[in-house]
């Protein structure tokens, strides 16, 4: 089977059998990862850049350690200390990547869009890790893949997507992927971080009450707040914010019912999650950064070029 998109964009472009594909192929290297020799020669010869415009840890770290397992050859590109930092354009630093003969590009950009547009005006596969407040699609998948392994399905399962869902590309990557697999979905936050067209235009509920969006789901996925991309204040302080919307182990305990705890990273301690909630027997949030290294495996053998095969 193959993937019936050649980039991977986002959740929005994948059809329901390409993430059902990429979660079944991620598990198989899962089971690699596992072994004492966690190395296969599935990209032997392919040559990937990773094009970040944008700080990360956990998503580079999690794609060059995939990469490096499946034995491709690896370029690593930070912006601050390139060309970009003098004024080259993001199609010129591509163009001059791809005379290189790279075959693949993982592009981390702080634009919405820049993926898209970059994969029509070149031949090489792309792989969106993370494009402005657009899409985040493998980090929705990993988490996709940590819930499977957990209850088995994801049809039927309720989740509540609690946080800053306005500038959160997570969210909206795993909105789509739980809507087109059959889960059920909430988000929660202040009303100024919840956009007022999400509930019509997506198809999710929507309350501004943290415990009653716990009291109604199986599994809390809980994102940080991105001052960094609030240009204005949207509520009075973090303080306030811990006090109104964190996750606490006592509020936990006032639901009465196990609920499996989420977050992409990197997390506030003390602000959304507090820390016996983060670290507790609930969490499965190192799973997710585990899973991350399998499923990004699974994206980049499936969107290898034919002539790797």
């Amino acid at each position: 089977m193959i993937l019936s998109t050649k980039h991977l964009l986002g959740i929005k472009h994948l059809t329901k059998e390409d993430i059902q594909l990429i979660l079944s192929t991620a598990s198989d290297f899962k089971g690699v990862l596992q072994r004492p020799v966690k190395k296969v020669p599935s990209l032997r010869d392919v040559t990937i850049v990773n094009l970040f415009y944008e700080n990360s840890t956990r998503t580079r770290m999690s794609f060059e350690l995939a990469e490096k397992r499946l034995s491709a050859d690896t370029l690593n590109f930070a912006a601050s200390s390139s060309s970009a930092a003098k004024g080259e354009t993001l199609l010129d630093t591509v163009q001059n990547i791809l005379s290189m003969k790279v075959d693949m590009i993982v592009m981390r950009h702080s634009a919405s869009g820049a993926p898209h547009f970059l994969s029509k005006q070149i031949d090489a596969a792309i792989i969106n890790a993370g494009d402005g407040i657009n899409e985040h699609p493998t980090q929705a998948l990993l988490d996709a893949f940590s819930m499977v392994e957990k209850f088995g399905t994801l049809e039927g399962l309720r989740v509540a997507i609690i946080g800053d869902i306005m500038h959160s590309r997570v969210a909206l990557s795993n909105i789509y992927l739980l809507k087109k697999m059959g889960a059920e979905v909430m988000v929660a936050g202040p009303p100024t971080l919840i956009p007022k067209y999400i509930k019509e235009a997506l198809n999710v509920r929507v309350v501004y009450n943290v415990k009653e969006a716990l009291e109604w789901c199986d599994v809390a996925n809980v994102l940080r707040i991105q001052l960094e991309r609030q240009n204005q204040p949207l509520f009075s302080s973090l303080r306030e914010y811990n006090l109104a919307y964190g996750i606490t182990r006592k509020l936990l305990d006032s639901i009465g019912k196990e609920i499996t705890i989420m977050h992409p990273g990197p997390i506030n301690r003390g602000v959304e999650l507090d820390s016996d909630v983060a670290d507790g027997s609930n969490s499965i949030i190192l799973n997710q950064v585990e899973n991350g290294v399998a499923v990004r495996m699974a994206a980049l053998y499936l969107l290898r070029p034919q002539h790797s095969n």
